[in-house]
């Protein structure tokens, strides 16, 4: 399965793994899933660490690097086509970053691994 992970699944399943779902835990860590974390959720925690408002035990940049050589974790681009689709979704959720990563699951064929609730009325596949 091709999982966009959600920010906060991103660093839950680093340092709290126990708050995501086992559902959703057992295809992350499955060797068959591809992950994928867009490149909006970086630049949110990017964002977030410079106000103060996220704390990591490493930097960020050494984070994403490690996922991505020990997971085998890719980095999702931002691309016009993801933009345009934003113009086709209803305001169910007001978070620019959130209605991204929605977009991108939706235009990639991705499932979003989320606990949000706001993302259940979105046309996009969810995984919890």
């Amino acid at each position: 399965m091709r999982l966009l992970l959600d920010t906060h699944v991103f660093l839950w399943l680093q340092d709290e793994p126990e708050r995501v779902s086992s559902t959703a835990r057992e295809w992350c860590e499955s060797g068959d899933s591809e992950l994928f974390l867009s490149m909006g959720s970086i630049w949110e925690m990017q964002i977030k660490l410079g106000r103060g408002k996220l704390h990591l035990k490493m930097p960020l940049a050494q984070l994403i690097d490690e996922q991505c050589r020990e997971n085998n974790l890719q980095i999702l681009g931002v691309k016009l086509s993801h933009l345009w689709a934003l113009g086709g979704l209803a305001f169910h959720h007001g978070d620019p970053f959130d209605r991204l990563l929605i977009a991108q699951a939706l235009e990639e064929g991705l499932h979003l691994v989320s606990a949000d609730r706001a993302f259940v009325d979105y046309p996009a596949n969810i995984l919890w």
